[in-house]
């Protein structure tokens, strides 16, 4: 089982960085790849960006251009800038972690992002 502990978020100007960590409780197996999905209300879940073990990344077409990922494999946290944010980027990520891209995720509770105008 995996276990999260999400931090970061909070208000953010129009035009502002984010930056978001996530630490990962569970096995190495199952936390090869981690990173963010983000949804906003009654809208489908997106692709923010994932990252191995082996420092391969994955990012959605949605924010590609303005976001980096990084993790640190000692403690399994997983860290995410983005840039540029507005009023448009929804308002929840979900941290996540599996073992490949087919295998079933564990999800973290989700943290909060607020942009201003």
């Amino acid at each position: 089982q995996v276990q999260f502990a999400e931090s970061g978020g909070g208000l953010v100007q129009w035009g502002g960085s984010l930056r978001l960590s996530c630490a990962a409780s569970g096995s190495v197996f199952n936390t090869f790849i981690m990173g963010w999905y983000r949804q906003a209300p009654g809208k489908q879940r997106e692709l923010v960006a994932t990252i191995t073990r082996g420092g391969v990344k994955n990012v959605g077409d949605s924010v590609k251009g303005r976001v980096t990922i990084s993790r640190d494999n000692a403690t399994k946290t997983v860290s995410l800038e983005m840039n540029s944010l507005t009023p448009a980027d929804p308002a929840i990520s979900y941290c996540s972690a599996r073992s490949s891209d087919l295998a079933d995720a564990s999800w973290a509770q989700g943290t909060q992002v607020t942009v201003s105008s």
